[in-house]
C-alpha cells in the first residue's frame, strides 16, 4: 500500500502540473504567467538570446528568434525571422516573413510580408509583396512591392467569331465604298 503512493508521488512529478492543478495549490495566476515567457514567435524554431553577439552569416532551415546582436548575413529562405525588442540586426536579410520589433540596419528582402512593430527601428531598403507598419515605428529607406506570382486560372478559349459577310466587288471593297448595289 506505501509503495503504490510513492509510485504516485513519482508519477506525479515527472509531469509538470498544468496551471489548474498549480491555481488550486494557492499559487498566484500572475505566478503561472510568468512560467510561460517564451518570446513571441520563438517556439518551434531556433533562438539566439539578448546575450549572444555572432558576426558572419547565419543560415537556416527554421523559424528564428534574434534577441541578440548580428552583423553579416542571415537567410532563411522558406521561413519567418524575429528580432525581439533587445535584437540588434547589421545585416542584409533574406526570408519568407520579417517580424521587427527591435533595430535592423540593412536591407531586407522578404517573400511573403514584413511587419515593423511600434517599437521597431528599421534603416534600409526594403522589398516585399506585403508590409505593415504599426503607428510609432521608425523606417528610414525605399520599399518595392513586388506581386507575387499566383497561379492564375487558365483563361478561357477565345469565342469562335463569325466570319464577316461583305458585298460588292473587291476594289469596292478596299475603297471602302461597298454596298449590296453596285453603280456601273
Amino acid at each position: 500500500m506505501w509503495k503504490r503512493r510513492e509510485e504516485d508521488h513519482s508519477q506525479r512529478q515527472a509531469t509538470p502540473p498544468t496551471s489548474v492543478e498549480l491555481a488550486r495549490e494557492g499559487i498566484p495566476m500572475s505566478t503561472i504567467a510568468a512560467r510561460n515567457t517564451e518570446p513571441e514567435g520563438a517556439r518551434g524554431g531556433a533562438l539566439i538570446g539578448k546575450s549572444v553577439v555572432m558576426k558572419g552569416q547565419v543560415y537556416s532551415r527554421e523559424d528564428l528568434y534574434i534577441d541578440g546582436e548580428v552583423e553579416g548575413t542571415v537567410e532563411l529562405q522558406e521561413h519567418r525571422l524575429t528580432i525581439g525588442p533587445n535584437g540588434k540586426v547589421q545585416a542584409g536579410i533574406k526570408a519568407r516573413e520579417v517580424v521587427v520589433i527591435g533595430t535592423v540596419h540593412g536591407n531586407i528582402e522578404a517573400a511573403d510580408k514584413i511587419d515593423i512593430r511600434k517599437d521597431a527601428k528599421l534603416v534600409g531598403d526594403i522589398r516585399t509583396s506585403r508590409i505593415v507598419i504599426e503607428d510609432g515605428a521608425y523606417f528610414k529607406g525605399s520599399i518595392d512591392i513586388s506581386k507575387t506570382e499566383v497561379s492564375k486560372p487558365a483563361a478561357p478559349a477565345p469565342k469562335p467569331q463569325a466570319a464577316a459577310v461583305t458585298t460588292g466587288t473587291p476594289q469596292q471593297q478596299t475603297l471602302g465604298t461597298g454596298s449590296a448595289n453596285p453603280k456601273p
